[in-house]
């Protein structure tokens, strides 16, 4: 049986110039001496996307959001066992940059902003540059710069059939508080503006270790409740509509018959067509997660990147 594969995670560090035009950043590693975009391996327990900033803070030091989702290269080490390295946009602000805590170490010589034909000129794997190429098209389309609406189903929680009280007062099993607990520094990564929760404890409890990471106070919503559900789904579309106008990525934590409704209504909103993966992200798992890129400055040119994350409890 083969071994399984590494997994790594980086990101397209990316800005815009003066002139308009993008830059992305290359570290120069001192060990490997070549050319590449950050990234690393996947620490036990990690998520990819927890993996993704975190590495970019480690060879960078920049404090990055991830943004759209560019792809996964697949490689085989010189041992013969195969890698995985999954990629995410990451726009890099005038502050990120300030702040940045990069010194010239062991790892990583130093780095470099360059353009978009300069990076494929110097970037030392084909593999890298299919990842720039896809980051390009994307700039071309002037769909890089994106938010998200995360979708989140609350944890495992105590069947109805075992709980006497309200149904809203369901409480997470240690199953669900273990989920919840392993995609908050997942979410975190996307850096959310907003956290929007179903009234209901289960779903609190589910977003509240989300909270502590972000330091984010919880918005409660009783429209996106089970206990408010109705089949036509206008007040959540409400709801969705209002996040959207806002263009700051925001998390919604509630049921699995209401997360259909807040897909769809995301799809209305950015005229969107239904696809398999939007139809995976509408039929979450207890815990698991799905994360909407839309466009910044076009919403109604449809959903740029759609991603389904579980908990790795």
């Amino acid at each position: 049986m083969s071994p399984a594969p590494v997994l790594a995670a980086g990101a397209v560090c990316w800005r815009v110039s003066k002139k308009g035009k993008p830059k992305i950043l290359l570290v120069h590693r001192t060990q490997h001496k070549d050319v590449s975009l950050p990234k690393g391996k996947v620490d036990p327990g990690e998520t990819l996307p927890e993996t993704a900033v975190r590495e970019i803070a480690e060879e960078t030091g920049l404090i990055i959001a991830l943004g759209a989702p560019l792809g996964v290269v697949e490689y085989t080490l010189p041992g013969g066992r195969d890698k995985q390295v999954y990629y995410w946009a990451g726009e890099v602000s005038d502050d990120a940059r300030a702040n940045s805590t990069f010194v010239s170490n062991d790892e990583i010589e130093s780095l470099r902003w360059v353009g978009l034909k300069k990076a494929r000129e110097v970037l030392s794997y084909p593999h890298d540059v299919d990842i720039v190429d896809r980051f390009a098209e994307l700039f071309a389309q002037g769909r890089a710069r994106t938010f998200a609406i995360v979708a989140l189903r609350h944890g495992k929680a105590v069947p109805a059939e075992d709980w006497d009280g309200p149904d809203a007062t369901r409480p997470l099993m240690q199953r669900g508080i273990d989920q919840s607990l392993s995609v908050s520094h997942g979410i975190a990564a996307y850096r959310p503006r907003h956290l929007v929760s179903s009234t209901a404890a289960r779903c609190l409890s589910t977003i509240a270790p989300t909270a502590r990471v972000t330091g984010l106070a919880v918005e409660e919503d009783h429209t996106i409740s089970q206990d408010a559900y109705r089949s036509g789904g206008k007040a959540v579309r409400e709801v969705v509509a209002g996040l959207i106008a806002g263009r700051e990525t925001a998390v919604l934590c509630s049921h699995g018959p209401v997360l259909p409704q807040i897909v769809s209504a995301v799809m209305d909103e950015t005229q969107t067509d239904r696809t398999s993966k939007l139809q995976r992200a509408a039929a979450l798992g207890t815990g698991e997660y799905a994360v909407l890129h839309v466009p910044v400055d076009h919403p109604e040119s449809g959903i740029v990147a759609v991603e389904v994350h579980s908990p790795t409890a």
